[in-house]
C-alpha cells in the first residue's frame, strides 16, 4: 500500500515540510493525529479551503486522525497572513454564527464517527485566558526579532501592523500546543501562507515539552498566471449551495482554462493518477471531456451525487438539447407581469444579473447580454409573454453565466 506521503507528493499537495524523511517514515508506520485550522471569517468555506479539506481527507483515508480546528477565538483577532490591510473586526455573535455554519460543512466532508476525526473550537481555550499568565507561559518563548522576519508580518510592516494582529502568531502557536497536550496532535497541516505560524507552534511545543512536532503546507490552487483560483465576477466560489448554487459550482469547473485541468484533477478529486494523466493529455476539443469529469467529480464531493447529476443534466439541456433545465439558476415570476411587458434593464436587476439599471445598460451596450442566443443591442426593449417558450426564458450574461426565468 502506498504511503500517504508519496500519494500527496505525487498529486502535488505538499509545498513545504519541516522534516521530510521523518514525516514520510512516521506516516508509513503509525496513525498520526494532525490538525488543520479554519478561521470563521465568513459563514461558508470557499474553493480556497477545498484544497486543504482534500489534504485532510487523503490523510484520513490512509488511517490518520484529523482535527478540524474552527478558529472561534483567533477570528476575534484576525490573521494578518497574506493581507496588506487589517481584516474587518467581527462581532462575537457573528463569529459564533460562522462557526456553526462551517462545522456543518466540515461534518459533511470528513468522517467524525467513532472518533475517526475531532472537531475543536479554539474559543474554548483562548477566550478565557488570563492575559498576564499567557504572556508569562507563552509569550516568553517568542522572539520579537524573529517574529518580525516572518513572511506573514513583512508585507504589513510597511502599511502598519496592529499589536492586536501581532498576537495572532502566539495564539495559533498556542493552539498547536493545546492540541498536542489534549490529543497528542503532533502535526499541523495548512496552506503555504501559514508556514510562519506553523513553525511558531512547533517551536512552542519543543520549548515547553521537549517533544518533536511537525508541519506540512499544501500548495495553493492557482491559475496559469499564479493568481488564486476560486473567484468569479460575482465573487468567491463558495461551498455553501445558497451562496454558489450547485449548477454555478459545476459550471465554474466546466469552464476552467485548459492549462488548469490537470492541477484541478490532481488536487480536487480522488481520481487515480493514471486516469488524471490520461484525461490531462487530451487536446483540442477533447479536453472538454476532461472538464466534464472534473466538474462532475468536484460537484459530487461538495454537494453530493444527486446535485452533480442535476447540474450535468441542466448543462446538457442548455448546450446539447437534452437533459433537464431545472437545476439552472432560476427566478420564478408572475405571468401577469409580462402581459404588458417588463423593461430589460429592470428585469436584469430584478433577477440579480446586475446590481443596477445603469450596470444593465452598460452591459447591453457592450454586447454582454443575450436572450435565446441572440445578442441584445437595445437597452430599451421590453420583454413580453411572446419571448417565452414553454413558460421559460433563458438569459445569458457574458459567455458563461446563464439564468432562467420561469413563469408561475
Amino acid at each position: 500500500m502506498m504511503n500517504v506521503f508519496d500519494t500527496l507528493m505525487e498529486r502535488g499537495y505538499i509545498a513545504q515540510t519541516t522534516h521530510e524523511e521523518e514525516i514520510r517514515e512516521l506516516l508509513g508506520k503509525e496513525s498520526v493525529t494532525f490538525y488543520i485550522g479554519f478561521d470563521p471569517t465568513a459563514d461558508s468555506l470557499h474553493v480556497g479551503h477545498f484544497v486543504t479539506m482534500m489534504f485532510m481527507a487523503h490523510m484520513q483515508r490512509a488511517g490518520h486522525r484529523p482535527i478540524a480546528l474552527v478558529g472561534g477565538g483567533t477570528a476575534m483577532i484576525g490573521d494578518p497572513s497574506g493581507r496588506t490591510d487589517m481584516r474587518q473586526m467581527l462581532t462575537k455573535e457573528g463569529i459564533e454564527h460562522n462557526v456553526s455554519c462551517i462545522k456543518k460543512q466540515l461534518e459533511n466532508f470528513i468522517d467524525f464517527s467513532d472518533g475517526k476525526a475531532i472537531l475543536e473550537n479554539n474559543a474554548d481555550w483562548l477566550l478565557d485566558l488570563n492575559y498576564v499568565d499567557f504572556l508569562r507561559e507563552v509569550g516568553t518563548h517568542f522572539s520579537v526579532n524573529r517574529m518580525l522576519t516572518a513572511e506573514c508580518f513583512k508585507q504589513r510592516l510597511e502599511k502598519g501592523l496592529s499589536f492586536l494582529e501581532f498576537n495572532y502568531m502566539l495564539m495559533q502557536g498556542y493552539d498547536f500546543y493545546v492540541l498536542n497536550e489534549k490529543h497528542n496532535c503532533i502535526m499541523q497541516l495548512g496552506g503555504n501562507d501559514q508556514w510562519s505560524n506553523m513553525i511558531a507552534g512547533m517551536e512552542l511545543i519543543r520549548r515547553k515539552t521537549s517533544k518533536q512536532a511537525y508541519a506540512m503546507t499544501c500548495a495553493l490552487l492557482t491559475n496559469s498566471e499564479g493568481n488564486k483560483m476560486g473567484k468569479t465576477a460575482k465573487g468567491a466560489v463558495w461551498l455553501d449551495p445558497e451562496k454558489t448554487s450547485p449548477y454555478e459550482f459545476y459550471q465554474y469547473w466546466r469552464n476552467v482554462d485548459d492549462a488548469e485541468v490537470e492541477q484541478c484533477l490532481r488536487l480536487l478529486t480522488f481520481i487515480p493518477m493514471d486516469e488524471v494523466r490520461r484525461l490531462s493529455a487530451l487536446e483540442g476539443a477533447e479536453i472538454n471531456e476532461a472538464k466534464k469529469v472534473l466538474a462532475f467529480e468536484v460537484t459530487k464531493l461538495v454537494h453530493g451525487e444527486e446535485e452533480a447529476i442535476k447540474a450535468e443534466d441542466a448543462t446538457k439541456a442548455l448546450f446539447g438539447g437534452s437533459g433537464d433545465l431545472d437545476s439552472m439558476p432560476t427566478t420564478e415570476l408572475e405571468k401577469s407581469l409580462f402581459e404588458e411587458g417588463v423593461g430589460i434593464l429592470s428585469l436584469l436587476t430584478q433577477i440579480g444579473l446586475t446590481k443596477s439599471n445603469g450596470e444593465a445598460r452598460r452591459l447591453i451596450t457592450q454586447g454582454g447580454i443575450s436572450i435565446k442566443n441572440s445578442q441584445v443591442s437595445d437597452p430599451s426593449i421590453v420583454i413580453t409573454l411572446d419571448d417565452f417558450e414553454d413558460n421559460r426564458l433563458i438569459i445569458r450574461k457574458g459567455k458563461k453565466v446563464y439564468h432562467q426565468i420561469k413563469l408561475v
